[in-house]
């Protein structure tokens, strides 16, 4: 009996412990430090997103890039004098300096605030930014989640393996997901981030060029838009040379990106199949007929995706410079 109450008891605290993050997260963190945390970050980042679009991909890819990594601990942000951190790992080489640039600015607008410096998280500026670029592009309103902390360790060892590859099937796209906590329909959601933002050639070539000995151009892509990707990649393209991964509305956060699939319009391998395999095609034919359940799904997703392997009470630090340890 004894070891039954013991067993229940253990099982107790490790759901304890699982909720305890997300209960040390909570949207009115910061309403005693730094009340208008909201309003100074919104307000940079409106700044910013209108002297170039890419503020808006480029923030949505780097709060992934660093939730997926350690963590969403602002990790992602810190540089290395010897080029040793996440940053510079080949699958955040491509990260668009106008993220980093946004976060820099956001941070810049909070510590103007005698009440907020270095009150507020580099990590926790990230994730506002993120909801700010997701509402500026056309998205839902949602809720962001603060109390994170900020880490401070950044390694370009930890990002091996972390991050999804566009060659990805539907097992290893679940399997990366669900080791952060993320079902398929998250993760089939938070792919509907590809509804803005560009690739870059190299990363879909072999699809329209040398996809197998049988097929030069993969099956599963619409003829037309190989076609058309082919005018815009040729061979010998200029790496920097990049694609939308939406080819209708690339400028709007909507569900095109879910019709897309359906035409075979997915750029990336890792797009399409959501559409081809059978087991997630149901939820792609939803979201493209439904925007409504695509942004409900997609406002439940990010908010998960925040509390990955966050950092708080005296874990961490805040930064007082984002892109360097205190």
């Amino acid at each position: 009996m004894e070891s039954r109450s013991a067993i229940l008891f253990s099982s107790l605290l490790f759901s304890l412990l699982l909720t305890a993050t997300s209960a040390q997260l909570s949207s009115d963190f910061y309403k005693n430090t730094c009340p208008n945390v909201e309003t100074l970050v919104r307000s940079a980042v409106t700044n910013k997103f209108q002297q170039t679009f890419v503020t808006a991909p480029a923030t949505l890819r780097l709060f992934f890039h660093d939730c997926f990594v350690r963590g969403c601990d602002g990790s992602v942000l810190i540089d290395s004098p010897t080029n040793t951190a996440e940053k510079n790992h080949p699958d955040d080489i491509s990260l668009a300096g106008d993220g980093f640039d946004t976060v820099v600015k956001a941070k810049a607008a909070v510590d103007s605030d005698p009440q907020c410096t270095n009150k507020v998280s580099c990590a926790d500026i990230l994730a506002l930014a993120t909801r700010d670029v997701v509402v500026l592009t056309g998205g839902p309103f949602y809720p962001v989640e603060l109390g994170r902390r900020d880490g401070r360790i950044s390694t370009i060892a930890s990002v091996q393996g972390h991050l999804p590859q566009p060659f990805f099937n539907l097992d290893q796209l679940n399997s990366l997901f669900g080791f952060n906590n993320l079902t398929q329909t998250d993760m089939i959601a938070l792919s509907g981030a590809h509804t803005i933002g560009v690739s870059h050639c190299s990363r879909f070539s072999r699809r329209i060029y040398r996809f197998s000995p049988k097929n030069w151009i993969d099956p599963t892509l619409n003829l037309t838009y190989a076609f058309q990707l082919r005018q815009m990649c040729p061979l010998n393209v200029d790496p920097t040379i990049a694609v939308s991964l939406d080819p209708t509305t690339p400028n709007t956060f909507d569900n095109a990106y879910y019709k897309n699939l359906q035409q075979g319009k997915g750029l990336l391998t890792s797009d399409e199949v959501l559409f081809t395999d059978a087991r997630s095609k149901s939820t792609v034919d939803l979201f493209a007929s439904n925007n409504d359940a695509f942004q409900q799904a997609f406002v439940s997703a990010i908010t998960k995706l925040g509390r990955v392997g966050v950092k708080t009470g005296n874990q961490g630090e805040i930064r007082h410079d984002c892109s360097r340890i205190n």
